[in-house]
């Protein structure tokens, strides 16, 4: 197995060339987002200006507490869709890796999991995740990052097997697969996620404008980190 050094080193040949594109591409979800948000956004503000009694007499508060389950599930869903775009991204430069893909196209490639057979694979993977590692979660907090680590290969597992054989591969048997080939891996993840701490921290004082960047970079590592597990 690649040491972080070598994987990184690996993920910016990747890019070399093509950080443009890569940009572009992370740039998509971002765009998609703001456009979302606008939508929902908008609306509310012209009700508050319509009726400022709301804001004045304290009903907006309660409001806020009445819709805390609301929020909750706006943040399950919001974690959702940007796990298509991740994924997307993801499986792109796994592609590229493995010169399967020479041009990345930011769009057509931002997008790639919004139809079938993906788009059911994305959200089904997604939430079997988020339950089990909340059901570790309930014995204490490790024992669910042990597990998230061990199910974080999931996705790729699943693109693989879909690519290697035409069919839809059982979406609890890719859960499975990534916990056995993570077996003895996941402290190695662990590591090459903390060694992006000082990149994180320059891409918040850029405002977030450096995640830009850094997530290309990210998403590139981790393709080169999967390419190196033990795939029997």
């Amino acid at each position: 197995m690649k040491t972080s050094g070598e994987l990184k080193d690996e993920a910016k040949r990747m890019l070399r060339g093509r950080w443009k594109e890569a940009v572009l591409m992370n740039l998509v979800p971002v765009i998609i987002n703001l456009i979302i948000a606008a939508i929902f956004l908008v609306p509310l503000i012209l009700f508050l200006r319509s009726d400022p009694e709301i804001v004045t007499n304290g009903d907006w508060s309660l409001s806020m507490n009445n819709n805390t389950g609301g929020s909750t599930s706006g943040s399950a869903g919001g974690g959702l869709i940007t796990s298509f775009f991740t994924v997307a991204i993801s499986w792109t430069f796994l592609d590229v890796l493995r010169g399967q893909k020479q041009r990345i196209e930011p769009l057509k490639d931002a997008l790639r999991t919004f139809h079938s057979p993906y788009a059911l694979a994305v959200v089904v993977i997604y939430f079997l995740n988020a339950i089990f590692t909340f059901l570790w979660s309930l014995l204490f907090i490790i024992p669910g990052i042990v597990k998230s680590y061990a199910y974080s290969q999931a996705y790729y597992i699943y693109y693989d097997t879909h690519q290697a054989t035409g069919q839809t591969p059982g979406y609890l048997d890719t859960i499975t697969a990534s916990r056995r080939i993570m077996d003895g891996h996941k402290g190695q993840l662990f590591w090459l996620d903390l060694s992006f701490i000082g990149w994180h921290l320059l891409a918040v004082l850029t405002l977030g404008i450096g995640y830009l960047w850094l997530s290309p970079y990210i998403a590139a590592t981790k393709a080169a980190f999967y390419e190196e597990l033990p795939k029997e």
